[in-house]
């Protein structure tokens, strides 16, 4: 049983919890239908403010959250060097529970006392006896409630859920117990409170102790050092009114020190200030001292869209945190994603989107700013070559180990699969890796034992021509959609000559009418699917995948494979992936990098290769994410 005041009151209401805004929200309205035009500052006033106050309070910890994900801006100031993970994202995921809380307490103590409905705009001695009461009453009391917390029964019923996130971050800041809430609302409110009592509250002070408030938590938790160690040099008595993100990372690491809400004075005059606390400060601020760790291996992606490209930790963290989806509350902020993008058009150089650990390897994802559409016009090919070659000279130069080019950045008419970068740059330490063979060998383990015809669409492509090959050499007859004969022969001439009847050309897609084993590599309209008979799986390499048009059919997902168990730091979805699961191409780079391997993977699939790579993937713990229906057993 959970002890007294752990657990929020409305812990499973899901987002159903925000009905207890209706009141204020309610009050708000009414009044501003039925109010006589005489009638000014009153609690519906109040509460419009109170609303307001709200936005900018989850605003302020959002902006927070997207700047300390940042990691292109923040990586060099981190001061943990380790991802969020899904875990504690999921933790965290009510943080906001807190100004609930306070916005519902505030408006009853508004409606008991009505003289505070009617606070002035502003008034200076407000702000003075404000500042008196927090440095005099919060400060102190917070100081010895903290430590009281971090006795062993408190702690473990009440404190524990704060510590229990292993990187701090701004929505951590939230992320606590009933009870400790209701005594840190008691913190903020007493200088807010006591100040009105003695009749020199005002408006403007309650706006700007409170989100000042916020601020420096969220600036404890933020997990970068921005506070400049200068600072401290030219005002050495800083130290003692300002935490900082460091001081306040030593506490969570040695829980018996730098108990202070932000004035480090109290645990000097407490014996609980930590000695490392300015000359690690000097040190991370500095961007000196961070152990910054070279990646083993890089993923190179680009933007699909205007849309998913909000689909990013520095965007919202939530939302990335989920498999891709257009959001209604996205829509509005397209035209501005719109000129961000065309913006970053502009942009030289890659930056740092997200990272993981892997059997202590460090795994990061780099981001080409450029959207899918983009590829496609003549004039931008020379300029994206120009960027994925500057990452890969930029990797090799910094010691990376394996390069994995995603999607359209391995684009056979854009650089050859990557051997492009490979045939100008002989020397290059770094491996360049397109991943296609992992691709081709989870569409190819996706195919039932037994299937022996299958319908191959983009069968000309780089992956079309690897599983023609591979199934033909498994006697399975493959009817491959192409009008071009002379590509058809030249692949055709490449399988054993025993083999190559097996290889049949087909420019229609009424010749597929009794196959129901389709592999699309091209995108096909509802009416070219109607071709397909009843009860046909429809596997596919092709982006984006096909809209889901027949209810007789089944539609196999993109080839995707999911990581070890043991990856460590992961919070973001790959576009549509689920949690965990990455696309094939990326997770062919991983197993390139874990098996250490010293080739290039550029240009054409070897085929001998599909089978070796596979075992190599389900030997390190990767699994295959779907499975075609006709492979399940009961």
């Amino acid at each position: 049983m959970d002890a007294p005041l752990s657990s929020w009151p409305w812990e499973n209401f899901g987002v159903f919890k925000y009905v207890f805004y209706g009141p204020i929200v309610g009050k708000v309205l009414y009044e501003m239908m039925n109010q006589e035009e005489d009638s000014k500052l009153n609690l519906s006033w109040w509460c419009l403010n109170l609303i307001i106050l709200c936005v900018l309070r989850i605003s302020l910890h959002v902006v927070w959250s997207s700047y300390s994900n940042m990691l292109f801006l923040t990586r060099d100031r981190k001061i943990l060097q380790q991802g969020v993970d899904f875990n504690q994202i999921d933790k965290e995921w009510n943080w906001d529970n807190f100004i609930i809380l306070q916005t519902l307490v505030v408006f009853i103590v508004c409606y008991i006392f009505p003289f505070l409905q009617h606070l002035p705009i502003w008034n200076v001695k407000g702000l003075i006896v404000a500042l008196i009461l927090h440095v005099g009453v919060s400060e102190p009391l917070y100081y010895w409630f903290h430590k009281k917390f971090h006795g062993d029964y408190l702690f473990k019923n009440y404190h524990s859920l704060h510590h229990s996130s292993s990187v701090p971050t701004p929505l951590t800041a939230g992320n606590a117990s009933f009870m400790e809430h209701i005594i840190l609302m008691m913190v903020i409110g007493i200088p807010i409170f006591g100040t009105s009592m003695m009749g020199y509250g005002s408006t403007s002070l309650v706006y700007g102790y409170v989100l000042i408030f916020d601020y420096l938590r969220c600036l404890g938790h933020c997990n970068v050092e921005i506070v400049p160690h200068k600072w401290f040099e030219a005002f050495p008595f800083l130290k003692y009114v300002l935490y900082t993100p460091t001081y306040h990372n030593l506490h969570r690491t040695n829980k018996d020190t730098n108990f202070c809400l932000f004035m480090p004075l109290f645990d000097a005059l407490g014996n609980t200030l930590n000695t490392k606390s300015w000359t690690l400060h000097k040190t991370l601020s500095s961007g000196s001292g961070n152990e910054a760790r070279v990646p083993d291996f890089v993923f190179l992606a680009h933007m699909v869209d205007i849309s998913s490209a909000m689909h990013v930790p520095f965007v919202l963290r939530s939302t990335s945190s989920l498999p891709y989806t257009t959001r209604l509350f996205f829509i509005p902020c397209l035209p501005f994603t719109f000129i961000v993008v065309m913006v970053m058009w502009l942009r030289s150089k890659t930056f740092l989107l997200s990272f993981y650990n892997l059997r202590d390897r460090l795994h990061q994802t780099w981001v080409v700013p450029r959207c899918g559409f983009q590829y496609f016009l003549p004039f931008a090919t020379n300029g994206i070559n120009k960027l994925i070659e500057q990452s890969i000279l930029r990797a090799d130069k910094m010691g990376v180990k394996v390069i994995s080019l995603a999607a359209l950045n391995k684009n056979e008419s854009l650089n050859g699969g990557g051997k492009l970068f490979v045939d100008k740059h002989p020397n290059l330490r770094v491996r360049v890796v397109h991943g296609n063979t992992l691709t081709a060998a989870v569409i190819l383990n996706e195919i039932p034992q037994g299937v022996n015809e299958v319908f191959l669409t983009g069968a000309t492509s780089k992956l079309g021509r690897a599983i023609a090959l591979y199934l033909c050499q498994k006697k399975v007859r493959v009817l491959m959609l192409t009008i071009s004969t002379d590509r058809f022969l030249k692949i055709q001439k490449e399988a054993p000559l025993e083999y190559q009847s097996y290889l049949v050309q087909i420019t229609k897609y009424q010749a597929a009418q009794n196959c129901k084993t389709w592999i699309v590599g091209k995108w096909i309209t509802p009416r070219e699917q109607s071709w397909a008979p009843k009860g046909t799986h429809f596997h596919q390499f092709v982006v984006p995948p096909i809209l889901s048009f027949r209810r007789d059919c089944t539609y196999g997902e993109l080839a995707a494979m999911r990581l070890p168990e043991d990856v460590e730091g992961l919070g973001c979805c790959e576009y549509t992936m689920e949690r965990g699961v990455v696309h094939a191409c990326h997770a062919g780079g991983v197993v390139h990098s874990l098996e250490g391997w010293r080739h290039h993977e550029v240009g054409a699939i070897d085929v001998k290769r599909i089978d070796l790579v596979w075992e190599a993937a389900l030997k390190h713990g990767l699994k295959p994410v779907t499975t075609c229906p006709h492979n399940k057993t009961d």
